[in-house]
């Protein structure tokens, strides 16, 4: 079985036109109810998502201030928690790791915006050192010690998950548990279990047993309950390299995108990363997503990206 049909097969739901359309229906008029409700309140000015094209750093800062710019997410004297992918030893240009320059020019404006502390964390997959290695020395100008990869317990501590499914509890790195303000800031890719990997997968690289959440519950609904507890204020993505296929490690097919995708709301920053760019081959829509349409019809956030307000420009 190749690679595209072994994909569809096991991590893409299909969905047919009637019950799509039921799908939308429902959650039309969950949103008019106001059960869906969207970091970007009805009628607010703001776009629901900024889509910059440019460098890694200017395009990270161009995205954010298509939104409403850092201020809108953090107010002087908050405490900050990045969370870029930093769980490989790799190249930026493999597409595993998110850019370093989005990292540093995201922790550059929330010190402009008055952040009194800010973290990059990250739960490493290989030798802690090596994967935080090339963030570390990017975020090195604010002359601060604000790079972690946090791998043993006592960096951790339980937490209940309130709207939990199947996964009901955990344990979250404690610097995330005492933030005021987390932010997502994943690379684009591919993930051989999940289909993607986004913001919303990436929160399990905020906890100490994710394992778990592959050989216990299914995964894609355990990604929602544990998005439902770890839900970002802002959600950045890196789109300047899409690992489109062979996520979540590589080697594989790198597309330049030169994009970064900025929103208030993780599930439309997910769909909106689905919809843009070309994955195992393909072109498919959020809904195909098993754990973006859960999050959709859990209230989570929006995936019909279609009906929401998009701001692009060059950075």
């Amino acid at each position: 079985m190749n690679a595209d049909r072994f994909f569809q097969t096991l991590f893409l739901e299909n969905i047919n036109r009637r019950e799509f359309l039921l799908r939308q229906f429902r959650g039309a008029m969950l949103a008019a109810a106001g059960m869906i409700i969207p970091a970007p309140l009805m009628g607010a000015p703001e776009p629901d998502i900024g889509i910059a094209t440019g460098g890694p750093g200017p395009a990270a800062r161009k995205a954010v201030d298509l939104i409403g710019g850092m201020g809108r997410f953090v107010k002087p004297g908050q405490r900050v928690v990045i969370k870029p992918n930093m769980s490989f030893a790799h190249d930026p240009e493999r597409g595993t790791n998110t850019h370093p320059e989005v990292v540093r020019e995201l922790v550059a404006m929330c010190k402009e915006a008055g952040a009194a502390k800010v973290r990059v964390l990250d739960h490493p997959l290989r030798k802690q050192e090596l994967c935080i290695e090339g963030i570390k020395k990017a975020c090195g100008v604010f002359d601060e010690d604000m790079v972690y990869g946090l791998t043993d317990s006592e960096f951790f501590a339980r937490a209940d998950i309130p709207r939990g499914k199947e996964m009901t509890e955990t344990d979250v790195m404690r610097d995330v548990l005492e933030a005021d303000v987390l932010i997502a800031a994943p690379v684009a890719k591919s993930h051989g279990s999940a289909g993607v990997s986004l913001s919303m997968k990436g929160m399990m690289g905020l906890i100490y047993n994710r394992w778990v959440m592959h050989v216990r519950y299914d995964l894609h609904e355990s990604i929602v309950d544990l998005a439902s507890l770890l839900t970002p204020r802002l959600a950045v993505v890196d789109a300047t390299r899409v690992l489109s296929t062979e996520g979540p490690s590589g080697p594989g097919k790198v597309l330049k995108m030169n994009t970064v995708i900025a929103s208030p709301d993780m599930v439309a920053a997910d769909a909106q990363t689905v919809r843009m760019f070309e994955w195992y081959g393909q072109r498919f829509e959020p809904r195909q997503v098993k754990h973006i349409r859960i999050a959709h019809e859990r209230g989570l956030g929006r995936m019909d990206v279609e009906n929401l307000q998009i701001r692009e420009a060059a950075a």
